[in-house]
């Protein structure tokens, strides 16, 4: 029986925020079932919480940002949903002192890390999958596309970019996953954002990515990486845009199970993709796991989420 999931002990991490450069706090904590993932602004007068959904995210520029109706925003929450949808997460109250998450390394990987610590624990009620019943697609300027298909196969996703860059090799460009949680952590959760030497003048005069640094990011020249130790993978770049991909589609707060490719994608023509897809009669179906003759079809498995950090999925 695949059940709905939230998390056995409090934990919190302290770190820079991207954007601000300033110190960030963030704490987890268990939520009952059917509550969602809920983000908090607690350095506000008044707490200010955000259930996460397709329409609350309202600014996509440089990453995918929570904004109400009042205008209170917390930004880059991506990376943690990606980490979420890996560890199956659906229900957690997510604290934050700040207007955005921390950025930890620029990865996944470290909210993996935090949360699997922390125990991931089934709740009483059953997990609900949103199955892809038929083809959505969306576009954008310069040949970008992202669509939702079909799949037989779990969740499977297929991305390609294209930069034209000396760092990034043509045979690098594009990445295939089936996910899994622990296919997500082997293969992409340690994939650091990035940006080029050349946007940083830019972002820095939009008071944009003032905590970024060698630590939480790769910086390319106009030919090579400029961080000493390198780059984690030759395709960590095409891998991370797929990272930030899994989180995006997280915002629905369910698994949704079919097959995702995309060109040229990024935040907004994710979130498009998502809401156009939940907006689409018949476009999706809501499924789940429980009885024991169809258990065994379910389409892949999470994070164990005990605690039990396999070194081999570092």
């Amino acid at each position: 029986m695949t059940m709905q999931r939230t998390i056995r002990n409090e934990i919190s991490a302290v770190g820079i925020g991207l954007h601000s450069g300033k110190r960030v706090s963030v704490s987890f904590r268990p939520a009952p079932a059917d509550t969602g993932l809920v983000y908090t602004r607690v350095d506000l007068p008044e707490p200010v919480s955000i259930r996460i959904s397709a329409d609350v995210v309202r600014d996509t520029q440089l990453c995918t940002a929570l904004v109400n109706e009042d205008g209170v925003r917390i930004s880059t929450v991506e990376h943690l949903q990606a980490a979420l949808s890996a560890l199956g997460i659906d229900n957690l109250y997510i604290d934050v002192n700040a207007p955005e998450i921390p950025i930890m390394d620029g990865s996944a990987y470290p909210f993996v890390y935090l949360l699997n610590s922390a125990g991931v624990v089934d709740l009483n009620a059953p997990k609900v999958f949103y199955k892809v019943k038929k083809t959505v697609r969306v576009e954008g300027e310069g040949g970008k596309w992202a669509e939702f298909s079909p799949s037989k196969s779990g969740l499977t996703m297929d991305l390609r970019i294209e930069f034209h860059h000396p760092a990034i090799p043509d045979n690098c460009e594009a990445v295939h996953l089936d996910f899994t949680g622990d296919n997500f952590v082997r293969q992409i959760s340690r994939a650091r954002t990035f940006c080029f030497m050349r946007d940083v003048e830019y972002m820095h005069a939009h008071h944009l990515a003032l905590g970024g640094t060698l630590d939480n990011a790769v910086v390319m020249d106009d030919t090579h990486v400029i961080n000493p130790e390198g780059l984690r993978y030759p395709d960590e770049c095409t891998r991370h845009k797929l990272l930030d991909a899994c989180g995006d589609i997280y915002m629905c707060n369910h698994t949704i199970l079919g097959a995702f490719k995309a060109y040229k994608t990024g935040h907004a023509l994710n979130n498009q993709l998502l809401r156009t897809l939940l907006s689409t009669e018949g476009a999706v179906e809501k499924v789940t796991f429980t009885a024991p003759a169809v258990r065994k079809q379910q389409p892949f498995s999470y994070v164990n989420g005990r605690g039990e950090f396999a070194p081999a999925l570092i």
